[in-house]
C-alpha cells in the first residue's frame, strides 16, 4: 500500500494509487499520481519515504522528477520541494520579451493564452529563459502574472556592442528585448577589442543577487556591410547551423542511394473505394503515366508537391502528390534527430538553410520532371460546384510531366498568352481544369469566412556580386492562389481523415483573436474614416471588411493591422480549429521537405494505412509540438531580422534622399513610415519633432500635439528624408519634411476626385512589383 499525508504531516495509508508497477505505468505517471493524492508540495525525501513501503516500486525518483520539471508537469519550489502547477496557480513556460521591456510567458504544456508579465515583475529573468510564472489575475481570457523563478537559463551566448568604461568592458545586447548589461571578462585573445565593436560572448555567470551577468568574448564580427556578412551574423545569433555534420550527410547519402525501381506498385484502375489504399505496406499507387506537374517559383529547387486535375462525370478529381520524405528519413536515426532539431528550413535572400541535406531536399525527395519519385497522394473528388464528395489516400509513385513556374502558368491560363499556351500543349487542358477548380474552392473558402490577407512580401534583388540591387513589392498571382487552394484542401482532408479515425495527430491551430484587439481594429477603421457594417467578430465579418477596402488606398494598411491583431498559428496535439482559414480541422501535410510537422503527419498517415494503428502517442506529440512551434517562431524571427537589416543596408547609399510614404505604425516613441517607391520602413522619432510635445493615444492609433493639437496617425501621407541607416543596430531613421496629410483632409470631394485618388493609390502600391518569392506561398 501507499501512504498519503494528512494536514498534520503524518502519514496515513492509501492503496488506491498503485498496487503493482506495470509496463503500461511509467515512473513519471506514478509520481504524478502521488502528487495528486497528497494535494501538497513534496520533497525528494517525502517521495522516497512514501515509496519505501511499497518495495515493488523501484522508481528512479530523481530522474523522473527532472523529466517532469522539464515537461512543465511539476514546478520547483523553495526548500527543495516540488508541486503541481495547477494546484499552485503557476505555469511553466518560456519568457518572450518585447522592446518595451514587458514580456509574455508561453506555457510549455501548450495551454491556451500567453501570460502577460509587466516589466516591473520580470525580475532578473531574461528573454528566452524558462520560468515559473504566478497567475496574479485573469480577465476575459487575458492572464497577467509575475515571474516567480527562473528554472533554466537558455541564453548560452549573447551578441552586442562593446562599451568601454575606464579599463573594463560591458556588452550592450544588440537585441532590444534583452535589458541586462553584461560584464565582459578580460581576454588576452581579444586584446584588440575596441569600444563599439560587435561581439559574440559566451555567458559565464548569472548572479543570484540580480547583479550584472558575466560573459567572455568568443568572436568579434567584421562590419555588416554586405548580405553575406549579415547572413553569417544572423545564423550565429539564432544558432542556425549552416552545414550538416558528417554523420548526418553520410546517412542522407545512404538514404538517397535507395532506388525506386523495385518498389511494388498497383495500377491506377485498382484504386477501389474510399480508404482502400490501406493494409498493404509495400503497395504503391502507380501514377507514373498521369500528367502530374509541379508549379513553383523560378529559382526553386525543392519541389515538395505535384498536382493533377481531371474532369469526371460528377465534377473534378484532384490529385495532390507529396514527396514521401518519411521513406528516407526514419525515426531514431541521426538524420531524423537533425531534422527534428532544425524543425524547418530557413530562407534568406539568395540562400537557404535546409532542414534536410541537399542530396534529399534537392535530390531524391524533390519531384523533378521525368524522374521516378516516391510520394504520398491525396485524391479528392469534387462536384461541379466545388463540394467535396470523397477522399482517399495512398503511398504512390509518380513521374512529374513538367516543371512549371507561377509566372508561365499565369501567362497561360490568365493572360492567355498564345506563345506560352502553345508550349504547354501537352498539359494545357489540365491547367485550365486546375484554374476552374481553384476558383470554385476559393469561393467556398470565402463563404465560410476565410481571411484572405493580400499582403506583398519584400523581394530582395541581388546583383551578380551579391549586393542589394533593389527591394520590390512582390505581386500575388492567380497561380499562387491556385496552388494554395490545392495545398489547403489536401491539408484539411488529411487532418479530417486521421481525426475521424482517432489517430493522435499534430494539428495546425489558429486561435480566434482577442476581443480587445478587434475592438481596437474597429477603432482604427473609424479613425481612417472607413465605413463598415458592424456584426459578430467572426471570420465572415472580418473578411467582409477586407473586401470593402479592396483596391482602396488603405487596403495594404488595413490588411496588415488586422493581421497584427491575429494570434500566431502554432502546432498542438489538441484540435482547436484554424480561425484564419475558417476550418474546424487542419494539419500540415504538403511540405515535408522543409517542415518537420508535415513529416510527422506523413508517418501517422502511412502507419494508419498500413496497420490501422497510431504512430505516436499523445504525450510525445505534446512535447514535439512545443519544440516545433518554438523553432518555427525562431526561424521566422531570423528571416524577418535579416530582411530588415538588408533593407537598412540598401538605404545606406541613400542617406539624404527624400521619399514620400505612409504612416504605417504608431508607438509611444514615434511613428513608422513605409516608403512608396522602395519597400522599406523607417522610424521618425518623437525626439526629432521639436515643434511640440506629442501624446500617444494608443486606442486611436495616433500621436497628438499638446499645444498645436497636430495629429499623426496611421494612413497619413508624409514626406521624409533618410538621416540614419545603421546596419549593426538595425536602425533606419527618417526626418519629417512635410506635415501629415490627414485622411480627414482627403476623404471628401466630388466622385471624380475620389476616383482619381483611388487610382493613384493603386499605382503607388503596384509600382515596382515583381513575382513573389517561391518559398512561402504554401505555409498555411
Amino acid at each position: 500500500m501507499l501512504l498519503s499525508r494528512n494536514p498534520k504531516n503524518k502519514f496515513t495509508s492509501s492503496t488506491s494509487i498503485m498496487k503493482k508497477k506495470t509496463a503500461a505505468t511509467t515512473d513519471k505517471e506514478i509520481l504524478l499520481k502521488i502528487f495528486k493524492r497528497q494535494q501538497k508540495p513534496l520533497s525528494t525525501d517525502d517521495l522516497k519515504e512514501i515509496l519505501s513501503l511499497q518495495r515493488a516500486a523501484k522508481l528512479d525518483v530523481r530522474r523522473s522528477l527532472k523529466e517532469l520539471l522539464a515537461e512543465g508537469a511539476l514546478v520547483s519550489l523553495r526548500n527543495q520541494r516540488y508541486g503541481l502547477p495547477d494546484e499552485l496557480n503557476l505555469e511553466v513556460g518560456t519568457l518572450w520579451c518585447t522592446k518595451s521591456g514587458n514580456g509574455f510567458v508561453i506555457p510549455d504544456k501548450g495551454r491556451e493564452g500567453d501570460i502577460f508579465v509587466p516589466s516591473r515583475l520580470i525580475g532578473n529573468a531574461l528573454h528566452g529563459d524558462k520560468v515559473v510564472v504566478r497567475i496574479d489575475h485573469s480577465s476575459r481570457g487575458k492572464k497577467e502574472g509575475s515571474i516567480v523563478r527562473v528554472t533554466e537559463r537558455r541564453m548560452k551566448t549573447v551578441l552586442g556592442f562593446l562599451k568601454q568604461h575606464r579599463d573594463i568592458f560591458f556588452l550592450i545586447p544588440e537585441d532590444d528585448r534583452i535589458s541586462s548589461r553584461f560584464l565582459v571578462e578580460p581576454s588576452t585573445r581579444f586584446a584588440k577589442a575596441r569600444d563599439g565593436d560587435l561581439a559574440a560572448c559566451k555567458v559565464t555567470r548569472f548572479p543570484d543577487d540580480g547583479g550584472n551577468p558575466e560573459c567572455s568574448i568568443v568572436k568579434l564580427f567584421k562590419r555588416l556591410d554586405d548580405v553575406t556578412s549579415i547572413s553569417q551574423f544572423t545564423l550565429y545569433k539564432h544558432n542556425l547551423p549552416p552545414r550538416f555534420r558528417r554523420t548526418v550527410e553520410k546517412e542522407a547519402d545512404e538514404a538517397a542511394n535507395q532506388t525506386v525501381d523495385s518498389v511494388p506498385g498497383r495500377p491506377l484502375k485498382s484504386r477501389g473505394s474510399k480508404g482502400s489504399a490501406a493494409r498493404a505496406p509495400a503497395a504503391r499507387l502507380d501514377l507514373r503515366n498521369t500528367k502530374h506537374v509541379t508549379i513553383d517559383g523560378e529559382y526553386a529547387k525543392d519541389f515538395d508537391d505535384a498536382v493533377l486535375v481531371k474532369k469526371t462525370k460528377k465534377g473534378y478529381e484532384l490529385f495532390v502528390s507529396i514527396a514521401d520524405v518519411s521513406h528516407y528519413v526514419k525515426p531514431g536515426t541521426v538524420l531524423d534527430d537533425e531534422a527534428f532539431s532544425r524543425a524547418t528550413s530557413v530562407y534568406f535572400p539568395g540562400s537557404v538553410i535546409p532542414m534536410l541535406p541537399n542530396v534529399l531536399s534537392n535530390g531524391m525527395c524533390s519531384l523533378r520532371p521525368d524522374e521516378d519519385r516516391l510520394t504520398v497522394t491525396a485524391r479528392l473528388l469534387y462536384s461541379s460546384e466545388g463540394d467535396l464528395l470523397e477522399t482517399s489516400f495512398s503511398p504512390s509513385i509518380i513521374k512529374s510531366t513538367r516543371r512549371l513556374t507561377y509566372k508561365t502558368v499565369e501567362q497561360a491560363i490568365v493572360k492567355k498568352d498564345p506563345e506560352v499556351r502553345a508550349s504547354f500543349k501537352g498539359v494545357l487542358k489540365e491547367l485550365e481544369l486546375m484554374g476552374e477548380l481553384a476558383r470554385l474552392l476559393r469561393q467556398k473558402r470565402q463563404q465560410r469566412g476565410n481571411l484572405d490577407f493580400d499582403l506583398p512580401e519584400p523581394e530582395v534583388i541581388l546583383d551578380m556580386e551579391g549586393g542589394v540591387q533593389d527591394i520590390l513589392r512582390s505581386e500575388r498571382l492567380f497561380s499562387h492562389g491556385l496552388i494554395e487552394e490545392f495545398m489547403i484542401a489536401a491539408n484539411e482532408a488529411v487532418a479530417q481523415f486521421l481525426e475521424s479515425k482517432g489517430m493522435p495527430l499534430v494539428f495546425r491551430i489558429h486561435e480566434p483573436p482577442e476581443k480587445e484587439k478587434l475592438s481596437d481594429f474597429e477603432n482604427l477603421l473609424t479613425t481612417l474614416g472607413i465605413e463598415y457594417r458592424k456584426g459578430p467578430t467572426g471570420g465572415l465579418h472580418l473578411q467582409s471588411i477586407l473586401e470593402s477596402v479592396k483596391d482602396e488606398e488603405h487596403e495594404f494598411l488595413i490588411n496588415r493591422i488586422l493581421l497584427r491583431s491575429m494570434k500566431q498559428a502554432k502546432y498542438s496535439p489538441r484540435n482547436e480549429g484554424h480561425f484564419g482559414l475558417g476550418l474546424s480541422s487542419y494539419a500540415h501535410f504538403t511540405s515535408p521537405i522543409r517542415r518537420y510537422p508535415d513529416l510527422i503527419v506523413h508517418r501517422i498517415l502511412k502507419e494508419y494505412l498500413a496497420s490501422g494503428k497510431p504512430f505516436y502517442d499523445g504525450q510525445e506529440l505534446e512535447r514535439m509540438s512545443v519544440h516545433l512551434s518554438e523553432k518555427e517562431r525562431s526561424a521566422m524571427e531570423a528571416e524577418r531580422e535579416l530582411e530588415d537589416r538588408v533593407r537598412v543596408l540598401f538605404m545606406k547609399e541613400k542617406i539624404g534622399s527624400e521619399y514620400e510614404g505612409i504612416v504605417s505604425h504608431i508607438t509611444s516613441y514615434g511613428f513608422y513610415v513605409e516608403l512608396l517607391d522602395v519597400f522599406v520602413e523607417g522610424v521618425v522619432s518623437l525626439s526629432s519633432l521639436t515643434d511640440d510635445y506629442y501624446a500617444f493615444e494608443e486606442k486611436k492609433f495616433r500621436l497628438v500635439g499638446r499645444r498645436t493639437r497636430k495629429i499623426f496617425r496611421i494612413g497619413d501621407r508624409v514626406k521624409v528624408r533618410v538621416v540614419t541607416a545603421d546596419v549593426e543596430k538595425n536602425t533606419l531613421r527618417f526626418e519629417l519634411l512635410t506635415q501629415p496629410e490627414n485622411l480627414d483632409d482627403r476623404k471628401g470631394g466630388r466622385p471624380e476626385e475620389r476616383k482619381r485618388r483611388r487610382d493613384k493609390g493603386r499605382r503607388d502600391r503596384r509600382k515596382g512589383r515583381k513575382e513573389r518569392s517561391p518559398v512561402k506561398e504554401r505555409s498555411e
